[in-house]
């Protein structure tokens, strides 16, 4: 999960990978906390707002008073406006916090069609392709993971899938608690290679234009390591879901949510 916990990050994958991106979190949290009854769009259109549960320290996810407000923010600004509201935000980062949250919406859910998500939160229509990638130093020698030696070591969060399948193969590795840190790890040469996602080595990347990091080959035929993303709708009633999945398709054809990623570095991947 990506959780803020200060400035950082915490990696956004545990066991058995089913979680990325920051707003995996929000839903975990809110599970057993929201609201019986079904979020309407008629609610929505009376109110004039649609809120969106965010974190506040997570760039490039969502910022309260960073120098960018994040791809989350962004991207729910969007579909705000193609439902003719505006978008309000509520910070939330503990679980005393998502319990006095009024939350219609959070990014970046994953959307598997094996798995229903709980807690009544129902994703819309994907827009964008995830997982984990594995990345070096540009100056790297590395082609593939089997090309790295069996003493050079591969950053992981702790208690992750991809670090028990990277262990299973025999791969060295150092387990981080925060994204941030693998991959400023490998900058640092402490490590050879990060098992991170792509909007991390992205967001790395636009920040250290000097120095990028490298993706080679390594997780792409894994199911469990990569996934779907879309936006995850508390209790919608059908219109909601059906406007938001319309807006989301507005703005994939236009180009909209493949700018807003790119401005943090992000390259915006069609689902599969």
């Amino acid at each position: 999960m990506t959780r803020a916990h200060g400035d950082r990050r915490i990696a956004p994958w545990k066991p058995r990978g089913r979680l990325g991106g920051c707003a995996a979190s929000l839903v975990l949290l809110m599970l057993w906390n929201a609201p019986a009854e079904a979020r309407s769009l008629e609610t929505i259109i009376e109110r004039g707002a649609l809120t969106l549960c965010a974190s506040p320290n997570a760039l490039p996810f969502a910022s309260k008073s960073g120098p960018v407000p994040g791809f989350q923010i962004e991207l729910g600004e969007k579909i705000a406006e193609q439902l003719g509201v505006k978008l309000t935000r509520e910070w939330v980062v503990s679980a005393i916090q998502y319990r006095r949250a009024d939350c219609d919406l959070v990014l970046d859910v994953i959307a598997r069609k094996d798995t229903t998500p709980a807690g009544g939160v129902r994703p819309s229509r994907p827009y964008h392709r995830s997982g984990v990638v594995l990345a070096v130093r540009g100056d790297s020698p590395a082609t593939s993971l089997t090309s790295l030696g069996s003493d050079q070591r591969v950053g992981v969060p702790v208690g992750s899938l991809v670090s028990m399948t990277l262990a299973k193969g025999g791969t060295a590795t150092s387990p981080f608690v925060f994204e941030d840190d693998i991959v400023a790890a490998l900058a640092n040469r402490e490590i050879e290679a990060a098992a991170v996602t792509p909007m991390t080595v992205g967001w790395f990347n636009l920040q250290h234009a000097d120095k990028p990091l490298r993706l080679i080959p390594a997780f792409d035929n894994d199911q469990d390591l990569n996934w779907n993303i879309a936006a995850g709708l508390l209790r919608p009633d059908d219109k909601l879901r059906q406007r938001v999945d319309a807006a989301i398709g507005v703005l994939l054809t236009d180009g909209t949510i493949a700018r807003i990623y790119a401005r943090y570095g992000v390259e915006l991947r069609p689902p599969q």
